[in-house]
Formats: C-alpha cells, sequence, structure tokens
C-alpha cells in the first residue's frame, strides 16, 4: 500500500506525490513566543515530528521549518506587563519552547526562523501584491482586498461573507471590506517598529508565514501543517495572498491536527485551561507524554487529563517489563538493538518460525495505518499486539528456562528488533527510562534481597502463610514481586 495524505483542502485522501522526487517541504505553523510552553503547543510538533519520521524511513529526504513568531500584538501586552521588552521576552520564551520540544524528543526540525528576521522578505511580498492590485495601502498600513481573490475561502470550503460571520475579525476604517486583514500595521508609540515605504511598523501575523516558508522551501510546499484552529483566519489567509503573490499552488496537502481537550474543553491560554509543560513533566515521564499525544489518529482531538496520562504510563511499563525480559534471555540490551532504518521487503533472517508469521503481519499491519494517512492510533494498537504476541511465545517456549531451542531464541530476537524497528518511527523507546526501582541506593536493594531471601527459605519450609504474607505488606507499600525461571525479581508499582 502506498502512502495517502488527507488534505483539508480538498477534504479526501490523496497518493502522496511530491513537487521534487524523492523530497519533502514541510512546513508547521510555531507559537507565538509571550508565555511559557503548555502541553498544547507539543501536540503539532510531536504528530510532525513523527510524520517526518515516517517519511524518512520511506526514503524521502525531509526540509521541515517550524516559525517562531516573535513580534505579535499579544507579546506587546506581555512585556508591557512584565515590564520587559518584547525581544527579552520572546528570546526567554523561545529558549523554552526549544527545550519542552527537545525533552519530547521532537529532534527533526531543520530550520526554526524568527519573524523579525525576514521583515525585508515580508515588505517585498507586499510591494508586488500592492502592484498586483491584491493589496492596498492606507494611512501606515497595508491590508489584503478579500474581493480581488475568486478563490478566497476555499480551505474552509465557506464563502468570505461566512467567514466574516462566523470569526472575529479585527475592525479599523481603514479597511475597504470587512474581511480585508493587515499585511502590515502602522507603529504606535512605544511598539517594536521597522521602517517600511508606508512608515514605521511591523508585519501582520499571516504575511510571517508566508515569506519565511517560501524564503526557506521555496514557492509550493509539500505539507502544509498546523491546529485546526489556526484553518482560519491564518492558513486561509497565508494561502489567499501567498497564491495571489506567485500564482502558483501554496501547499500540495494541509494538515490539521486536532486540538487538545481537558474535560471536553479545548485546552487554550485564554480560557486559562493550559498545563505548562516544564510542570507536566514534574510528573510524567515525556515518554508517557508523547505516547499520549500519539495516541489517536492526528486529525481527531486529545483527551487530557492526569488519569489518563497515569493509564499510559501504566501501559507503557508492560513494553518496558518486556525490554528487561529480552535482556535476561538474550543478555543483549534492547536499547542498543540497531533494526533497519529504511523500509525494505521483511526479511525473516532466514528463520522458520511460527512468531515471525506473525510478526511479519503485524509489521505489515503497522505500516498500513501508516501509509493511511498517518494513523499513529491504529499504529500502536498494532505495537500493543506484537507486544503479546512476543511475551505468549516467550511463555511457551518458556526461554527465561532456557528451555527453547536455538531457534525459538533467534525468532524471538527477530521479533524484538522488529518491535524496535517500528516504535522508532513514532520516536518511542529510543533511550532507557528510569524505572521507579532504578536510583534506589545500595541499601534498599539490599534490604529487598534479604526479603526475597527470607520469603525463598519461608516457601522451602513449607511455611506458605509467611512467604504470602511478605508478598502481601510488600504490594502494599507499592512493592511488586516477581517469580521468573531463573528467580525472584521486584518493582515498584
Amino acid at each position: 500500500m502506498a502512502l495517502r495524505v488527507y488534505s483539508t483542502l480538498t477534504r479526501e485522501e490523496q497518493p502522496f506525490e511530491t513537487e521534487e522526487r524523492g523530497k519533502v517541504r514541510m512546513y508547521l505553523c510555531g507559537p507565538t513566543v509571550y508565555k511559557p510552553s503548555h502541553i498544547g503547543h507539543m501536540v503539532g510538533p510531536v504528530i510532525f515530528d513523527t510524520v517526518k519520521r515516517y517519511l524518512t524511513y520511506l526514503g524521502y529526504q525531509v526540509i521541515w521549518v517550524v516559525n517562531i513568531t516573535d513580534v505579535d500584538d499579544k507579546l506587546i501586552v506581555r512585556a508591557r506587563e512584565l515590564g520587559t521588552t518584547v525581544k527579552d521576552l520572546s528570546e526567554r520564551m523561545t529558549l523554552d519552547y526549544v527545550e519542552c520540544l527537545k525533552k519530547l524528543g521532537v529532534t527533526g526540525i531543520d530550520h526554526m526562523p524568527r519573524a523579525t528576521e525576514h521583515i525585508p522578505e515580508m515588505i517585498e511580498m507586499m510591494r508586488r501584491l500592492i502592484d498586483k492590485g491584491y493589496a492596498y495601502a492606507a494611512g501606515g498600513d497595508v491590508y489584503f482586498d478579500v474581493t480581488h481573490d475568486p478563490d478566497y475561502g476555499k480551505l474552509c470550503n465557506r464563502d468570505p461573507e461566512q467567514l466574516e460571520a462566523g470569526a472575529r475579525i479585527e475592525v479599523s476604517e481603514k479597511k475597504r471590506n470587512p474581511g480585508d486583514f493587515a499585511l502590515w500595521k502602522g507603529a504606535k508609540p512605544g511598539e517594536p517598529a521597522w521602517e517600511s515605504p508606508w512608515g514605521p511598523g511591523r508585519p501582520g501575523w499571516h504575511i510571517e508565514c508566508s515569506a519565511m516558508s517560501m524564503k526557506l522551501l521555496g514557492e509550493t510546499l509539500d505539507i502544509h501543517g498546523g491546529g485546526l484552529d489556526l484553518q482560519f483566519p491564518h492558513h486561509e489567509n497565508e494561502l489567499a495572498q501567498s497564491e495571489s503573490y506567485t500564482d502558483k499552488p501554496f501547499s500540495r496537502y494541509w494538515m490539521h491536527n486536532g486540538l487538545l481537550k481537558m474535560g471536553g474543553v479545548k485546552s487554550s491560554g485564554s480560557l486559562g485551561n493550559v498545563v505548562n509543560v516544564v510542570d507536566l513533566l514534574r510528573k510524567f515521564h515525556p515518554e508517557t507524554v508523547r505516547f499520549l499525544l500519539l495516541g489517536t489518529h492526528y486529525r481527531s482531538p486529545i483527551e487530557y487529563s492526569d488519569d489518563r496520562l497515569e493509564e499510559v504510563e501504566r501501559s507503557l511499563d508492560s513494553f518496558y517489563r518486556l525490554f528487561e525480559r529480552f535482556q535476561r534471555i538474550t543478555k543483549k540490551d534492547f536499547y542498543a538493538l540497531k533494526p533497519p532504518t529504511t523500509r525494505k521487503n521483511f526479511e525473516s533472517g532466514g528463520i522458520t518460525s511460527e512468531l515471525l508469521i506473525d510478526v511479519q503481519r503485524l509489521w505489515e499491519a503497522f505500516l498500513a495505518h501508516m501509509d493511511s494517512d498517518f494513523n499513529t492510533g491504529g499504529a500502536i494498537g498494532v505495537l500493543f499486539e506484537l507486544l503479546k504476541v512476543l511475551n505468549r511465545f516467550a511463555d511457551t517456549k518458556q526461554l527465561e528456562a532456557d528451555k527453547g531451542s536455538e531457534t525459538d531464541l533467534k525468532a524471538f530476537e527477530r521479533g524484538v528488533l522488529v518491535l524496535k524497528e517500528l516504535s522508532q518511527i513514532l520516536g518511542l523507546f529510543l533511550t532507557p527510562v528510569p524505572t521507579k526501582q532504578a536510583g534506589q541506593d545500595q541499601l534498599v536493594q539490599g534490604l529487598m534481597q534479604l526479603l526475597i531471601d527470607l520469603r525463598a527459605e519461608a516457601r522451602k519450609a513449607k511455611n506458605f502463610a509467611l512467604g504470602d504474607q511478605i508478598r502481601k505488606r510488600l504490594a502494599e507499600l507499592g512493592v511488586t514481586l516477581e517469580d521468573r525461571p531463573g528467580g525472584t525479581g521486584w518493582r515498584l508499582g
């Protein structure tokens, strides 16, 4: 099955075809950096980081750009509230954003341009739009005239009057039409300003993304991404001004991710129902958060809660136990495995085993989900199936008791390698996650071994009541004993 991608513009899945063979130019709208990053800011980057990982796995060369809006009304207001400058505030919040991305494993961004670094390109775009009759200057401002663009509204599939009725549109007496949007805003006292043919001022929000994306990726993008809340007015206006400027399609595929919700309500700074990433990561490991964000299809809303994250944490723990089991059986580190990084035909490694028949079936199912518009939710479901298959095989063949054949051992090892191959596409299980047991000091380890030995002696003496009491009391303290063929182990939780 070849990759198919849903585009908001066409409202259907289409075969994925790029502007230049073998190369993908991808742009994602980044944040306005006026407050610390919250979990909603991470949804798009985690999703599109995974999109890039999969496209790279398919053999594409991907260039991914995420912009930083470092001049905007919100920044100006917030800087005044804090008694600082827009530049100082934007720099601090950009550092916070970049650090949060790094913690969540978003490593694929190639360029992160800042709006203030590309003012000349924006001014040049405005000049040409005015010359072509799509824009006009008015009292120090510049506006895009939506009535001169016959396609305006096509991304939202609505005519301009419907769009005006359904959205908050900035009011100005300088506009020719209520739906016209600002490309340039004349400076007010105390605001950051740059010189332009229309007087000192600053760019509007929409022109920033058009100028930066075209500067770094060319006039036609392959993928333009962003949250569903950006479809109008931001992306509709981006599309209109860009295609009016170039007379070319602006993006081959428009991908809009669903929004994060808390209790069924959209999470947003304006509503105040946000959780800052820094605070969240004090409670949950970044891998848990990433797993949650990828657990549904990217176009679906994501339900967020601490309870949901705790469920995810418990689910992930079953994978971590398999990795520990793999090391006990093979004496090899799961995290050191080197699976294929590009898609090839499934290889059994010359091993004949019923296990690998199941593994190949699940490998194909995983890739079929990813080929169907990057369905990470379905792909994660397959990972859980693969986890069960591998554990069942290890139990049936009694691999921990060294009762399996050499072929069984090789088949198990090959199956775990496939799990690593697929999970790395999602940016999961790349580095060891400290377990709750890890980091305990030598005294705790020694005391636990003492209790395990006492329980073993009690059972050997057929004092099962004492053995059961030790297990029960430890469970009340949150310690789980695991009886394995090679001995008893323990873990917290």
